[in-house]
């Protein structure tokens, strides 16, 4: 059965309890340099925003990094990975011949635990791997495990991803983007053995009689890893294609703090620029950001119009919980400026807790995030008060003048005709007089 050790079991559980998506918002910082890959975008997972971007929507090839979201699918799939044995089919290592993969060298014929593969794919980022693991959960249909990836993209809101294969050989129609990416990885960070085997550096799972796999992520490798080795690094995927650049997803852990960084087309045919604009970026942060506390619960930070409440004519706004951000180390919680989006006025009823709106958290016109706005009391409607208003503002309408004039109108032609009338009618007795007179 899959297994959850104690650091995965916490990162579960602090990435589904305590991490409201609503709040990751993109705060870009002056880091003092110019990253050299194409997109890539740095990400604390302590206050979930992302505090450096550059191109993170544009849509780029993937690479290996597509491997993540085949971990995921097999993950989902298959429950128990040390036991499910895949028998490698010699067509589906074929249909890698000539492309130049990356491959990790499993026998057609022979069998492997989906654990081994799933080592094989993450670690030495085999082509090989992937395909099988793809060709045996879907019976031999690769189409139909490339639909389960683009399904449970869409799932995880990944709104500009579309994949066309399980291993990332280019292709115009495979790409997704550094935003994507990161829902991806976040979610791939919650399944069982994920971290585990994507930090690895070596790996003898195959049998102590074959060659070790070892990772293809030189920045997590002390001995091999040369000038891109960063000893706060973990894993997490490596890429490369001549038209996806050199690609890389990674996280990183320093002084109580957790980093994950994406970053995407990388090209250089001398340097690994995904790994050293990432490895810069992890040095800046932890060198020059921390989690300050900006926001306070039971501190208002506003108020608003209130109708209908007796002897109260404004409401006081709390947000509606305690916001921390990541901030450079020298600024002051007081420099977070707050734009408030609430309605002009609101109508009583209003219960504490109940939200009012929204605000803003700028620092250097960059927005920091945006929170709820809660009503700080609980108040209670003066009917009075409302049929006051009501009866004022069936006065005030246009349709209400509208109608006084007409009613206006309507009196004044009825006194018209019935002066008229009586007039007619006076005129006629008198002469009705005269004539008995005369008799």
């Amino acid at each position: 059965m899959l297994k959850k050790t104690p650091l995965i079991f916490l990162i579960n559980l602090f990435l589904l309890l305590f991490l409201p998506s609503s709040l990751c918002l993109a705060t870009n910082y002056n880091i003092g340099f110019e990253p050299s890959c194409s997109s890539i975008l740095l990400y604390n997972l302590d206050s979930d925003s992302v505090v450096y971007s550059k191109n993170a929507t544009e849509k780029v090839a993937p690479a290996s990094l597509t491997k993540i979201m085949t971990y995921i699918i097999v993950a989902e799939e298959i429950q128990d990975i040390d036991n499910t044995m895949v028998e490698i089919k010699k067509e589906v290592i074929n249909k890698l011949l000539g492309t130049g993969s990356s491959m990790s060298n499993i026998k057609a014929g022979e069998s492997y635990s989906v654990n081994q593969l799933l080592h094989c794919m993450m670690i030495k980022s085999g082509n090989d791997a992937a395909l099988a693991l793809a060709d045996y959960i879907t019976h031999g249909n690769i189409e139909d495990f490339v639909n389960k990836m683009n399904k449970r993209a869409g799932e995880l809101g990944c709104d500009a991803t579309h994949f066309s294969n399980p291993h990332g050989l280019y292709a115009e129609d495979h790409y997704t983007t550094a935003e994507d990416l990161l829902k991806i990885t976040k979610y791939a960070m919650t399944l069982p053995n994920f971290l585990e085997i994507t930090s690895k550096v070596t790996s003898n799972i195959l049998g102590e009689d074959k060659y070790p796999l070892v990772t293809t992520n030189s920045m997590i490798d002390p001995v091999r890893g040369g000038k891109y080795y960063y000893k706060y690094a973990k894993g997490i995927k490596t890429g490369y294609e001549a038209l996806a650049g050199r690609c890389l997803v990674s996280t990183a852990v320093n002084n109580g703090y957790t980093y994950i960084c994406i970053a995407l087309g990388g090209f250089s045919e001398k340097d690994n620029l995904a790994m050293l604009d990432s490895k810069a970026l992890y040095q800046w942060a932890f060198n020059n950001l921390s989690l300050k506390p900006i926001i306070d619960k039971n501190k208002p930070i506003g108020e608003v119009k209130l109708n209908f409440a007796w002897g109260k004519d404004s409401l006081q706004l709390l947000p509606a919980g305690d916001y921390s951000a990541m901030l450079p180390k020298a600024v002051l919680p007081a420099s977070i400026d707050i734009k408030l989006n609430v309605p002009q006025e609101v109508t009583a009823p209003v219960k504490v807790g109940q939200k009012v709106g929204t605000a803003d958290l700028f620092y250097a016109n960059s927005k920091v995030a945006t929170i709820d706005v809660v009503s700080s009391e609980n108040i209670r409607k003066n009917y009075f008060l409302f049929f006051a208003h009501v009866f004022k503002s069936i006065i005030s309408s246009i349709w209400f003048k509208i109608a006084f004039v007409l009613l206006l109108i309507f009196i004044a032609f009825y006194i018209r005709n019935f002066l008229r009338y009586s007039k007619k009618k006076k005129k006629k007795i008198q002469i009705n007089k005269r004539r008995y007179r005369y008799k």
